[in-house]
């Protein structure tokens, strides 16, 4: 693991911060711990992580909040760990930019299941993009057009990584939304719309364009 990065733990409570360093490190993992957010943005500030596992209720603060700060700038995998387990606290730390959700406590074998899956999604994510004059960083979650950073917030340069991985082809409201916000999409959503036009508005005299079709589907070509 040393050579494709660390794990950071951002867990305040030492008994489970020592129980997931011990089986992470029986497995070969380098990992960094962090006991605060402060501590946690300390170490990123240092060296990006691999992959982050991240309590929700930290000290010094959310790590909901925490979470939407870091998708300003960083597309790197997140496991929210947390003891409010209802569906609406789910949605909201998906919503927030998580990968994948944990309720304590949790069985350790459940937990390296859950960790392993997220280095393999983070390890098939390119480091970089290209469609042209269109490059997309997404650990770096940054899009250019002829090497100008495009100013794209996090959910338009997911969707425009899908769009550039997939020219010519429609894609559903449903499916555009599930990939940019990590679940399902419920009846009506003003979201994507907003997020489509704002995206439409920033590829204006690109030479690329967002057509929409009947039934709310959408399509990335060229002009």
């Amino acid at each position: 693991m040393n050579d494709q990065g660390y794990l950071l733990l951002v867990e305040d409570e030492v008994k489970i911060q020592e129980n997931n360093k011990k089986l992470l490190k029986r497995r070969g993992y380098a990992l960094r711990q962090a006991y605060t957010l402060a501590e946690a943005w300390t170490i990123i500030d240092e060296e990006p992580p691999r992959a982050i596992v991240l309590d929700i209720q930290l000290p010094d603060g959310s790590g909901l909040d925490f979470l939407s700060e870091l998708r300003k700038t960083s597309n790197v995998p997140v496991l929210m760990l947390t003891a409010m387990g209802t569906r609406e606290d789910i949605l909201r730390g998906l919503s927030a930019g998580g990968d994948d959700y944990l309720s304590k406590p949790y069985d350790l074998a459940i937990f390296l299941s859950r960790v392993e899956a997220l280095l393999r999604r983070a390890s098939i994510v390119p480091e970089e993009l290209a469609l042209g004059r269109l490059k997309i960083d997404p650990m770096a979650n940054k899009a250019y057009l002829d090497g100008e950073d495009m100013g794209l917030a996090p959910k338009e340069v997911s969707l425009l990584t899908l769009f550039v991985q997939n020219p010519e082809k429609s894609f559903s409201a449903e499916h555009l939304y599930e990939k940019a916000w990590g679940h399902g999409m419920a009846g009506y959503n003003q979201a994507l719309r907003k997020t489509i036009s704002r995206l439409r508005s920033k590829l204006e005299n690109s030479g690329y364009k967002i057509t929409a079709e009947r039934n709310e589907r959408y399509i990335f070509e060229r002009e």
